[in-house]
C-alpha cells in the first residue's frame, strides 16, 4: 500500500509540521523543540546560522529529532529545513520577535515571526512535543513589584504542559521573586545535578530548589507523571553552566553586578534597565558573553536530547507492559 506524500502546508491545526518531525511524533520517537528568537535576535549572521545548525546536530547525535519553530509568511512551522533555517538567520531582526500575545497578529498579517519561549511552548504543545530547549527563560525583573514587569514565559509555564530545559535565569532579573512566581503558577522547578538554582552564566544563585534530578531518566519520570496526572502546567529543568565555562561565567557575572550598580546610580528603572545592562555587559566583557551564551545552549541541547530519549523509552515501556488479569 503506497503512503500518502508528506504535507507541504499547514495541518488542520494550522501548523506546518516537517515530515521528519511528523514521522518521529507518529512513532513515539524523541523530539526536541527549539526557539527561533535566539537565531534572529540573539546573535549576528553567520554566527547565528552556525550555532543553529550545531545545536540541531547535537540533538540528532544524541538520538532525538530537532524541531526549530518559527512563523513563515503567516504559517507556523514546526521543524525547518536547511533553506528555511538559513533564511531565518540571514533575515535576523526582520522577523518579528513573537511571544504568545503576538501570534494571532503575525499569522493574520502573513508576517514572519521568531518565536520566544512562550510562543515556542505554545506550538510545541499544540503538535505534541513535550520537551523544549532554550538558553534561559525570562522572569520577574528587578523592581517588578513596582513596574509589574514579569515575563510571559512564567505564565506560559503555568498553563502549558511542556518541560523547558534552560540554564535558569540571568542575575539581572530578580531570581528569588521569579521562583516565587513559578510556585504561584504551579510550575515544578528542578535543578539538574545540583540543589541550587543556576543563574545562567554561573552555577549558583543563592536560591535552593524544591526538586533535584540527577539523570535524564529521573527527568523523564517527572515529565511523564506530570502528563499522566493532567496537571496542565509546565516543568522547568535548570541545568548549570558546564564547569569548563564557569571561569568566563564569573567574569560575566561580575560585569552584570557592576552594570546593576551603574543602573542604580543613574536611577535607571522599568523597561529601560534591561537594555542598559545588556549593553554594558557586552562592553565590559568584550563580547565574551555571546560565546558563553552559545556554550550554554549547546549544553542544554545535549541534556534535553537525552531527556527526550529517556521519555520516549519510558512511554514505550509503559505502552508495551502486559496487562495482568484481575482473576
Amino acid at each position: 500500500m503506497s503512503r500518502a506524500p508528506p504535507r507541504e502546508g499547514p495541518s488542520p491545526t494550522g501548523v506546518a509540521v516537517s515530515p521528519e518531525v511528523e514521522a518521529a511524533l507518529a512513532s513515539g520517537g524523541a523530539v526536541v523543540a527549539l526557539e527561533s528568537t535566539i537565531i534572529c535576535h540573539g546573535m549576528p549572521y553567520p554566527k547565528n546560522l552556525q550555532t543553529a545548525m550545531e545545536v540541531e546536530a547535537i540533538v540528532r547525535e544524541n538520538g532525538a529529532v530537532p524541531a526549530t519553530i518559527a512563523i513563515l509568511n503567516g504559517v507556523p512551522h514546526v521543524g525547518l529545513n536547511s533553506e528555511q533555517l538559513k533564511n531565518l538567520a540571514i533575515s535576523g531582526s526582520q522577523f518579528q520577535k513573537t511571544a504568545r500575545r503576538d501570534i494571532a497578529q503575525v499569522v493574520a498579517s502573513g508576517s514572519n515571526g521568531a518565536t520566544t519561549v512562550s510562543a515556542t511552548m505554545f506550538f510545541a504543545h499544540k503538535v505534541g512535543i513535550p520537551i523544549f530547549v532554550t538558553g534561559g527563560i525570562g522572569g520577574v525583573h528587578r523592581y517588578g513589584e513596582k513596574t509589574m514587569d514579569i515575563s510571559s514565559d512564567l505564565t506560559e509555564l503555568g498553563k502549558t504542559p511542556v518541560a523547558v530545559i534552560s540554564a535558569g535565569v540571568k542575575s539581572i532579573l530578580d531570581i528569588a521573586r521569579t521562583l516565587e512566581h513559578l510556585e504561584t503558577q504551579g510550575v515544578t522547578v528542578a535543578a539538574y545535578r545540583t540543589n541550587e538554582f543556576p543563574a545562567f552564566f554561573t552555577e549558583t544563585s543563592g536560591c535552593k530548589v524544591p526538586c533535584r534530578v540527577d539523570s535524564p531518566e529521573e527527568c523523564a519520570k517527572i515529565i511523564y507523571a506530570n502528563q499522566n496526572m493532567h496537571l496542565g502546567s509546565g516543568i522547568l529543568i535548570a541545568v548549570p553552566v558546564p564547569k569548563q565555562h564557569a571561569a568566563s561565567g564569573k567574569v560575566i557575572e561580575s560585569a552584570i553586578q557592576q552594570s546593576l550598580k551603574e543602573a542604580d546610580d543613574k536611577r535607571i528603572i522599568g523597561n529601560a534597565i534591561t537594555p542598559f545592562i545588556l549593553d554594558r555587559v557586552k562592553v565590559l566583557t568584550g563580547g565574551s558573553s555571546l560565546e558563553a551564551n552559545i556554550a550554554l545552549v549547546k549544553n542544554n541541547a545535549l541534556t534535553g536530547a537525552k531527556i527526550a530519549v529517556a521519555l520516549s523509552d519510558l512511554r514505550k515501556r509503559v505502552t508495551n507492559r502486559p496487562v495482568r488479569s484481575a482473576l
